[in-house]
């Protein structure tokens, strides 16, 4: 049971976490690229392009220098896993991995490599190509996957009258000191696999209408770019979210997973895609409602309070692809 005190104090530390404000730095990149109302809609976990029956996904993720510096093979696998979450939340299934390192010598790059190896070889996504510079003295990565999808999962498909599932993998365990919850290191590979595809079956299924992956955002920033991109109100009761074992709230609220997915779900299918995932000894729970309007709105007991004022990210509400 969540008292006010502490309800208070959730929701001012979601208010100013850096995960949160650093999505706000997407709103002036859209507008001096001209980005919002595009044809191609942007704001999603990738990019979709239609292509004959289906669409092409394009997904890009980059690494700050203190993440790459600290664990910089962590830092390779993350490279891959996060952009294989991307694909997957918007239905999709990997095809080639594409990265660009910038180190101070090759065994500076070294471990970084051998991450991106590693999680290659693990997800069973083959790294095509890329770009490589060994005399810089900042350690930076990025890191691209192109995907398939035969039915688009977006982030602007949330309706009124859905619920907000998420699902996690709670296996794991902090890769201290970041806020990454790690569950895939030492999980079997073909499980990993198996996870993921869960996704694109629900996609395929017609039993999930939206989904995103919890990004640096957590789980409740990740919900406000949902209910901004399908231009949606969100209500989440933060009662509903537990946590791994041992872990607080407080903590899991900011926390990147390495398998964490938030959906919107039309009811008569909640059951259905609750029990893949538990079938799977994945955690997966309802954990709010879609309703009209905007924004994100939290909850515990009888008390309710706004996550923030006004747009997240700037982008105009798109609604089909």
């Amino acid at each position: 049971m969540i008292d006010a005190a502490a309800f208070s104090g959730h929701v001012a530390a979601l208010r100013e976490s850096p995960g949160l404000k650093a999505k706000a730095d997407i709103a002036g990149v859209a507008a001096r690229l001209g980005l919002a109302g595009a044809a191609i809609p942007v704001g999603d976990d990738c990019a979709a392009i239609p292509d004959g029956d289906g669409h092409l996904l394009f997904a890009m993720e980059g690494f700050i220098a203190a993440f790459v510096e600290a664990d910089p093979w962590f830092a390779g696998w993350c490279g891959v896993m996060v952009n294989l979450s991307d694909i997957a939340a918007m239905g999709g299934r990997a095809l080639a991995v594409c990265d660009t390192i910038w180190a101070n010598g090759e065994a500076a790059a070294a471990p970084v490599l051998e991450g991106l190896a590693a999680a290659s070889a693990a997800y069973q996504v083959p790294i095509v190509g890329g770009h490589t510079n060994l005399s810089t003295k900042d350690p930076l990565l990025s890191v691209a996957v192109l995907g398939r999808a035969k039915r688009l999962l977006t982030s602007f498909d949330a309706r009124p009258g859905d619920v907000l599932v998420l699902a996690a993998d709670h296996r794991g365990a902090y890769r201290e000191p970041f806020n990454h919850y790690q569950a895939a290191l030492s999980a079997p590979p073909e499980r990993l696999r198996a996870d993921l595809a869960l996704l694109p079956h629900l996609a395929e299924a017609g039993l999930c209408r939206a989904a995103k992956d919890v990004s640096q955002a957590g789980i409740v920033g990740t919900a406000a770019m949902l209910a901004e991109t399908s231009d949606v109100a969100i209500e989440i009761d933060l009662e509903a979210i537990r946590p791994p074992p041992g872990v607080t709230l407080a903590r899991w609220l900011k926390t990147f997973p390495s398998f964490g997915f938030l959906m919107s779900v039309a009811p008569p299918h909640v059951e259905a895609t609750l029990e893949l995932f538990q079938r799977r000894d994945l955690h997966a729970a309802v954990i709010g409602e879609v309703h009209e309007g905007a924004g994100v709105t939290l909850r515990a007991g009888g008390l309710r309070a706004p996550l923030r004022e006004g747009p997240l990210m700037g982008f105009a509400p798109a609604r089909a692809i």
